[in-house]
């Protein structure tokens, strides 16, 4: 038995309007989308992240998520200048002691996304 993957599940309220960013500003592609679900799923190369409003049971009023993504990259500095203009910055891609050079951006419902790859 082994483990095969992950893809968040990102809530918000507005699964439309982050479709949309996620397309228009860090070049994903929806895979799916039910509107009457309230659910979307997004991908880029390797990467899948699924939006949804929030199920009924649930007390929702903004993103609480208290982490963040970490997206390792092969090429961190084209997707910085692929992605600085179109996001906001949380910090600017910047090398680190640990031995990754990474940035990290916010989405449209302010989950904090991180790109890095290691130093070489």
């Amino acid at each position: 038995m082994s483990l095969k993957s992950i893809s968040p599940m990102l809530y918000t309220l507005r699964v439309k309007e982050s479709v949309d960013f996620y397309i228009n500003n860090l070049g994903f592609t929806c895979i799916g989308f039910d509107e009457d679900w309230g659910w979307a799923t997004v991908s880029r190369d390797d990467i899948e992240i699924m939006l949804a409003i929030p199920n009924q049971h649930e007390t929702f009023t903004v993103p609480k998520f208290t982490g963040s993504f970490y997206i390792r990259t092969s090429n961190v500095d084209a997707i910085w200048n692929e992605l600085k203009e179109k996001a906001v910055i949380y910090y600017p891609i910047e090398d680190f002691q640990y031995g990754m050079r990474e940035f990290a951006v916010f989405d449209n419902n302010a989950y904090v996304l991180q790109f890095g790859m290691p130093i070489e």
